[in-house]
C-alpha cells in the first residue's frame, strides 16, 4: 500500500512543542495549502491541514518555522479517533510528517519581500544573504535552439573532431 504525502504551505501559527511522558518530543501545526483553482469570484482558496511531527525534527521546527513561514513537508496520512468529554466519538485525520525544509530565508519573511532572487555580497556568509536587484538581468532564453553556453557565438566544430 502506498500512503505519501507531500506538501507546500505556510504555517498557521506557530508550531506547538510538547513533551510525552517519557520526554519524547511532539509538535503540532496547521499548513494553509493553496487550492489549484480560484473560485467563482477569482480568488484563490486554500486548505488547512493538520499535522504533528515528531524526535528531533518536531524541536528543529519549532525553533526554526515562525507562523507564516513558508515550508514543504513529506510524510503520511494517519487517522484516529477518541472520546471526547461529551462522550462523543471524534474521528482525526492529520498528515504525520517525517521531514520538512524551510522554503525561504526568515529574512525574506520578515522583510516582506515576495519572489525575487538573492544573494550573498562579497564579503558575507550565505546566511547575511541581501536582495539582488532581478530585474536589471536580461530574461534567459530557454528555447530549444539557444546555447546557454556559447555567449551568444556559434562553434564551429569539423567532422574530423568528433569522436563517433
Amino acid at each position: 500500500m502506498i500512503n505519501n504525502v507531500t506538501l507546500v504551505g505556510r504555517l498557521t501559527r506557530d508550531p506547538e512543542l510538547r513533551y510525552t511522558p517519557s520526554n519524547v518530543a511532539v509538535a503540532t501545526f496547521s499548513l494553509a495549502v493553496n487550492r489549484r483553482f480560484k473560485n467563482a469570484a477569482g480568488e484563490r482558496e486554500a486548505d488547512f491541514i493538520n499535522c504533528v511531527i515528531w524526535r528531533q525534527q518536531a524541536e528543529n521546527l519549532a525553533n526554526w518555522a515562525k507562523k507564516g513561514a513558508l515550508i514543504g513537508v513529506t510524510g503520511s496520512i494517519q487517522t484516529r479517533n477518541y472520546e471526547n468529554q461529551q462522550g462523543q466519538r471524534v474521528y482525526v485525520t492529520e498528515v504525520v510528517v517525517d521531514n520538512f525544509q524551510t522554503l525561504e530565508s526568515r529574512a525574506v519573511r520578515e522583510g516582506g519581500v515576495a519572489g525575487g532572487s538573492y544573494s550573498a555580497p562579497a564579503s558575507s556568509s550565505p546566511a547575511q544573504a541581501a536582495p539582488a536587484a532581478s530585474n536589471n538581468n536580461p530574461t534567459p532564453n530557454f528555447g530549444r535552439d539557444a546555447d546557454p553556453f556559447s555567449g551568444g557565438t556559434t562553434m564551429e566544430i569539423s567532422d574530423d573532431d568528433l569522436p563517433f
